[in-house]
């Protein structure tokens, strides 16, 4: 089973994230840009939460508030639910369906070092079931 750290090594170890007081105006213009649906939320190198389209629609969209005024701090979800290196995507996943999350932090000694979506998760299910498949076929055939 593929471990959250050869995960990472595969996807790369990009982060994206904003302010807890920035606008959640600017945080939509980061996911937009980076083409993400969430970002971390930082303070001087500490994880705050985690703010997500999903965040914006229920939060924003839905209670009619301003997406210029409203700091992100009242919209992020937190606390944050994260995975080490070591954990399994099973383990993630099983997490993101109970937990009905659909963004994982990775940490590593305290410091965010990568995040996963569940799509992230998904591929490198299929991936692995794909390659279990054709070593079936090739013992099968063999």
């Amino acid at each position: 089973m593929l471990t959250v750290g050869q995960l990472l090594a595969l996807k790369g170890r990009q982060l994206y994230s904003v302010g807890p007081q920035d606008s959640v105006l600017r945080a939509i213009e980061v996911m937009a840009t980076q083409h993400v649906g969430a970002l971390l939320v930082m303070e001087r190198g500490s994880l705050l939460g985690v703010i997500s389209e999903r965040d914006y629609a229920r939060k924003v969209i839905l209670q009619h508030r301003s997406s210029h005024d409203t700091p992100v701090t009242a919209i992020m979800s937190s606390p944050v639910i994260t995975v080490g290196l070591g954990d399994t995507v099973k383990r993630c996943m099983e997490l993101c369906t109970n937990e009905r999350i659909r963004h994982l932090p990775v940490v590593d000694g305290g410091a965010v070092v990568g995040m996963l979506s569940i799509g992230d998760l998904v591929k490198a299910l299929l991936q692995e079931q794909s390659e279990h498949i054709e070593q079936l076929e090739r013992y099968i055939a063999g």
